[in-house]
């Protein structure tokens, strides 16, 4: 589900690309420090983002540090790393370890099964620092499931639970502007929820596999439809990210939320384009 809060590099300047990158990298860089190799083939945009976004928000120390790593063997990469890309590194690791255990008990994936035991000893240290977080990501996925098993069609239901999760998530580390972090994460968690089910829709449908969207989708106007649905979404969460005072990489989130996040709903829409 996770992965669509992505960076529109082709409208992002030269030294914001790069620190875009490095803030990746450093993120990078502690999930393999704090819980190993593995769970890095796992990294999300995401958390990146929430990285940027809590750094700017404190104006936390933005120096970056050139080193060697097994994915770049023969370049240094320059990487930023803080608390903050320490908490979205531990996030990352989190929502990865449940993710993958949520494929091995809906799709019986092996492959997903054998990843969460092999991260299973960096999830229970992390226990230890995150009990509301990992509370909230628990509480998150059994209401996913009564909702799928129930098969409702109300689209609020449905994705305010990846709301109320991501509002969570936002707000839970910091103690000011929780209130504009909290609204922040929950509209954009239930716009990523709408975009994962929008884009799945089809498979879905062809599968039996539950998505909201099922009935909508039958409809001749779907595509605009839902266009409304996520752009109101993105609306709400980008009028709460402009309530917050953040200065300092203000160009790259704004690219973010008011660009980037349609990567994906503009790729597919071009390919839909062309089968026409």
């Amino acid at each position: 589900m996770f992965g669509y809060v992505q960076v529109n590099q082709d409208e992002l300047k030269g030294k914001d690309l790069r620190k875009y990158k490095e803030f990746y990298c450093g993120v990078c860089r502690d999930i393999k420090k704090r819980s190993g190799q593995l769970p890095r083939a796992f990294l999300t945009y995401d958390m990146t983002f929430l990285a940027i976004l809590l750094s700017s928000l404190e104006e936390a120390e933005e120096v970056p540090e050139e080193k060697f790593c097994s994915l770049h063997p023969f370049q240094k990469k320059a990487g930023i790393q803080n608390r903050w890309t320490a908490y979205a590194a531990d996030l990352n690791v989190l929502l990865t370890y449940h993710n993958l255990l949520d494929d091995w008990i809906d799709e019986k994936k092996l492959n997903s099964r054998l990843a969460a035991g092999m991260m299973s000893r960096s999830y229970r240290e992390l226990e230890k620092t995150y009990p509301e977080q990992i509370a909230a990501i628990s509480h998150y996925l059994e209401q996913l499931h009564k909702v799928e098993k129930e098969g409702t069609e109300d689209l609020d239901l449905a994705s305010g639970l990846t709301g109320t999760l991501f509002a969570e998530l936002f707000r839970a580390p910091v103690t000011l502007w929780k209130e504009e972090l909290g609204q922040l994460g929950f509209y954009l968690g239930k716009w990523i929820y709408l975009m994962d089910a929008w884009n799945d829709v089809e498979s879905d449908l062809k599968k039996g596999n539950y998505n909201p969207f099922r009935s909508m989708a039958q409809k001749p106007d779907f595509d605009e439809k839902a266009y409304g649905i996520l752009l109101m979404m993105a609306a709400e969460a980008a009028r709460a990210f402009e309530r917050l005072p953040i200065v300092e990489n203000v160009d790259i989130l704004r690219n973010i939320l008011y660009s980037g996040v349609w990567n994906t709903f503009r790729k597919i829409q071009k390919e839909k384009k062309s089968k026409e």
